[in-house]
C-alpha cells in the first residue's frame, strides 16, 4: 500500500519558490560518491537490485546487436543519456535512508508515480535526445567510418588502436555534444521532481543553472560518471552492479548538496486575548 506522504509529498510545495542553486568546490563529488557508498552498504539488496538490471540491460543489448556493432555503439553510449531516468529508484533509496525510514525494494519501483507527469515530460525529453543521437550515431558510422565493414571485436580493435582517427574523432565529438545537453538538464532534475514535485521545465532550468554556476565541479562529476561506466563496461558489465547504483545514490547527494532546502514554515501557536 502506498503511503499518505508518498501520495502527498509535493502538495506542500506546489507553489514552492524557484529552486535555489549553490556553489560548490571540485571536491564534492568525491564527497557524493562517499556518501553514495554509505547507501550501498546501508540498502546493500534494493541497491544491487538496480545495478544488477543495469548489467542485465547491457548484456540483453550487447547479445541482440552483436552482429551490428554500428547500433550496439549508439545503444551503450545511449546509456549515459538516459541514466538518470533509469535511476529512480536508487534516488529514492537515499531519501529514505536520509529520513532514517526502512527501505523495501517495493515503493522504489513505483517512485515515479509521485510525480508523474512531470517525471513523463522529463523522460520523453531524453527519449527525444536519445533518438537524435542513435540518428547521428548512425549517419557518422555512414559518412566517416572508412574501412570495411568488420566483426565487433574488430571494431573494437580499432577503437583501442587509434585506426581510423578521424572517425573516433568526430564520432567523439557529436556524442559530447548530445552527452553536455543531456547532463546539463539532468544534474538535479529528477532529484527534485521527486522530492518537491518540482515541474520538469523549472527542474531542468534549475539543473542547467548549477551547471552554470559550478563548472569545474560539473566537469569533475561528469568525467567521474563516464569513468565509472568505462569501467563497468570493460569489466564486461560486472562492475555496473556496484557502480552504477554508488553514481546514482551520488546524485542524490549531489542534489542536496547543490539545491538549496526550502525554508521551514514556523509552527502555529495559539495566541490568546
Amino acid at each position: 500500500m502506498v503511503q499518505a506522504d508518498e501520495l502527498n509529498s509535493g502538495d506542500a510545495e506546489a507553489l514552492s519558490p524557484f529552486p535555489a542553486v549553490r556553489t560548490v568546490n571540485v571536491g564534492h563529488p568525491f564527497m557524493w560518491l562517499a556518501r553514495g557508498v554509505g547507501d550501498i552498504r546501508h540498502n546493500p539488496l534494493p541497491s544491487l537490485f538496480y545495478g544488477s538490471c543495469f548489467a542485465l540491460m547491457a548484456y540483453v543489448m550487447t547479445i541482440v546487436f552483436h552482429h551490428a556493432y554500428e547500433y550496439l555503439a549508439a545503444l551503450i553510449s545511449g546509456f549515459l543519456l538516459v541514466g538518470p531516468s533509469l535511476a529512480m529508484g536508487l534516488y529514492e533509496i537515499s531519501r529514505r535512508h536520509e529520513q532514517n525510514k526502512i527501505c523495501h525494494l517495493g515503493p522504489t519501483l513505483f517512485v515515479w508515480r509521485r510525480n508523474l507527469s512531470n517525471v513523463g515530460i522529463f523522460s520523453v525529453v531524453l527519449g527525444i535526445i536519445f533518438l537524435l543521437w542513435a540518428r547521428a550515431s548512425l549517419v557518422t558510422f555512414a559518412l566517416f567510418y572508412t574501412h570495411e565493414i568488420p566483426k565487433i571485436t574488430e571494431f573494437l580493435t580499432d577503437v583501442v588502436t587509434f585506426d581510423n582517427i578521424d572517425f573516433l574523432a568526430i564520432y567523439a565529438g557529436v556524442g559530447l555534444i548530445f552527452a553536455t545537453i543531456s547532463f546539463a538538464i539532468s544534474v538535479v532534475s529528477i532529484p527534485l521532481m521527486l522530492d518537491r514535485n518540482q515541474d520538469a521545465i523549472t527542474a531542468m532550468i534549475a539543473s542547467v543553472i548549477a551547471l552554470i554556476r559550478n563548472p569545474g565541479t560539473m566537469v569533475v562529476w561528469a568525467l567521474i560518471i563516464v569513468t565509472a561506466t568505462i569501467i563497468g563496461f570493460a569489466t564486461f558489465y560486472l562492475g555496473l552492479i556496484v557502480l552504477i547504483p554508488m553514481i546514482g545514490h551520488a546524485t542524490w547527494h549531489a542534489y542536496r548538496d547543490i539545491v538549496e532546502p526550502l525554508p521551514t514554515m514556523p509552527q502555529a501557536t495559539n495566541i490568546r486575548p
